[in-house]
């Protein structure tokens, strides 16, 4: 292929709103120099890692895969980019995770096959593609080439590129490929198992200008006007994309069925809402899963985020873990609330030194609206 056809390509990869994370192992080097020497990378690439000895391997699958090179390997690294690009993109973006692992061409003869295995995953599809080279026909430089381009068009199919050329192969060297589709109930069961850490619901329908979140979580049963009210003044005080939150599993609780997510869900789209489903219920967890986000909490909240009770007693492990969150940039914007009569506000609480920066007050003339779930659901017989 020319590379004024792999230049189009990867200009029209850039232009989709797509955004990416690619774990590649063992080949395809050109294919990521391709999409970040071409402008308008940082619109697709938000993480490219190249997992090449065996031990940095092992780390990122967090086991010891069976075999290095094989289907399962580039599924598997496929998975974790897609859950790693989920936590890196702006809030409504389409994802794509890509892995590629490869055993091509070396300065040593090897005594197997030289292949390669290849694989996408975004919100309702998982594809895998594996190729024999034949042996002996090529350099390094050159399977590494075809490997590429095999790369680049399957990359283009995730982003709903058309991509009409055939890397150059022979007849010997037909891919294998498959592909396995999702509907929405299969994504939200994949969340509730553990294998997603989210799925996004983007019902503001306007572009997302900011990577910044500003996270109202809850159970939402029902969403309410004071639930509206708070994000609304939240992103008033701090810049980012309003997004509401809810776990599927609670700390306390069952886990949330699949048609029980589906029924809050719809809250959000009558509301025209962005909603994320999550599987973490501790707000530290929370954090890990969305770096740099503000989290908008009531007052009743921040004060059990600062007491040593909920840590085992430990006021040390209490500190540690909430400057964790801190030092990956996040903030807790704190609202005013209602407990047993008393209506609190962040000044109220007893705040470590060392957490004071960490939390930000909503005043109470900014926000204050006395409304409850518990009660709602009393009057609704719910």
């Amino acid at each position: 292929m020319a590379d004024g056809r792999i230049r189009a390509l990867v200009e029209a990869i850039h232009a989709t709103p797509t955004q990416a994370v690619l774990y590649l192992s063992g080949g395809a080097s050109q294919a990521l120099g391709y999409l970040m020497s071409i402008p308008g990378a940082s619109n697709t690439v938000l993480e490219a890692i190249v997992p090449y000895s065996r031990t940095s391997m092992i780390q990122l699958l967090s086991k010891i895969p069976t075999q290095f090179v094989s289907k399962q390997t580039a599924e598997d690294m496929a998975l974790l980019a897609y859950n790693r690009a989920l936590k890196l993109s702006k809030p409504g973006l389409s994802v794509v995770g890509v892995g590629f692992t490869g055993s091509l061409a070396s300065t040593r003869p090897k005594q197997g096959d030289h292949r390669f295995y290849f694989s996408t995953r975004t919100s309702d599809r998982l594809w895998v593609s594996s190729v024999t080279l034949s042996k002996g026909l090529r350099t390094r430089e050159q399977e590494d080439k075809v490997s590429s381009h095999f790369l680049l068009k399957a990359i283009a199919d995730a982003c709903k590129v058309s991509a009409t050329f055939h890397p150059d192969v022979n007849e010997t060297e037909v891919p294998d490929e498959c592909e396995k589709l999702f509907d929405e109930d299969e994504e939200l069961q994949q969340l509730l198992n553990g294998e997603i850490c989210m799925k996004v619901y983007p019902f503001s329908g306007h572009a997302p200008n900011s990577e910044r979140k500003i996270i109202l979580s809850g159970s939402f049963n029902p969403l309410h006007d004071g639930h509206l009210k708070l994000l609304e003044v939240a992103t008033r005080i701090s810049e980012g994309v309003p997004c509401f939150e809810i776990s599927a599993i609670n700390a306390d609780k069952p886990p949330l069925t699949v048609p029980q997510i589906k029924e809050r869900v719809e809250q959000f789209e009558r509301a025209g809402k962005t909603v994320i489903i999550s599987n973490q219920p501790y707000f530290y967890k929370k954090a890990e899963l969305f770096p740099g986000s503000a989290f908008v909490i009531g007052a009743d909240t921040a004060a059990r985020l600062v007491n040593p009770k909920y840590y085992g007693g430990d006021h040390n492990k209490m500190l540690e873990i909430l400057i964790g969150c801190k030092e990956i940039g996040c903030t807790f914007l704190v609202g005013g609330r209602n407990v047993d009569g008393l209506f609190q506000v962040l000044e109220d609480l007893d705040i470590p030194p060392e957490l004071q920066d960490l939390f930000i007050s909503i005043p109470e003339e900014k926000f204050r609206m006395d409304i409850s779930s518990t009660e709602i659901r009393r009057k609704l017989g719910m």
